[in-house]
C-alpha cells in the first residue's frame, strides 16, 4: 500500500515564500502524475499545480508565483510557493497518481497573514 506525506506548511507574511514537500513510501507503483492541490476555509478543493514527466501545468491564481518540481525516481514533489498572499492560506495536499489509484496525503497548513 502507498502512502504520501507532505511537510513545509506554516505561518509566513503576505510576500514571503514557503516551500511543500511531498514524499510516497509504501509500495513502489509507478508513478503517473504528481499534483498539489489547495481547500481554504469553505472552499472546495482545487488543483495548484500538477507534473506529468516534464510538464507542468498551473492554476491561473499561482502560475508565475509557484513552481512544482519533483522526481518520480526519487518519489519526492516539491512547491516553492513565492510572492505569498492572504488568499493562500489553505491545506495543501499532495497527490500521487499510480496506474489504479490516486494516494493522498494528509495535508499541511500554509497559512499567509501579518
Amino acid at each position: 500500500q502507498g502512502q504520501v506525506e507532505e511537510s513545509g506548511g506554516g505561518l509566513v507574511q503576505p510576500g514571503g515564500s514557503l516551500r511543500l514537500s511531498c514524499a510516497a513510501s509504501g509500495s513502489r507503483f509507478s508513478i503517473r502524475s504528481m499534483a498539489w492541490y489547495r481547500q481554504g476555509p469553505g472552499e472546495q478543493r482545487e488543483q495548484v499545480a500538477i507534473l506529468i514527466g516534464t510538464t507542468t501545468r498551473y492554476s491561473p491564481s499561482v502560475a508565475g508565483r509557484f513552481t512544482i518540481s519533483g522526481d518520480n525516481a526519487q518519489r519526492t514533489m516539491y512547491l516553492q510557493m513565492n510572492a505569498l498572499k492572504t488568499e493562500d492560506t489553505a491545506v495543501y495536499y499532495c497527490a500521487v497518481e499510480g496506474p489504479y489509484k490516486t494516494y493522498w496525503g494528509q495535508g499541511t497548513q500554509v497559512t499567509v497573514s501579518s
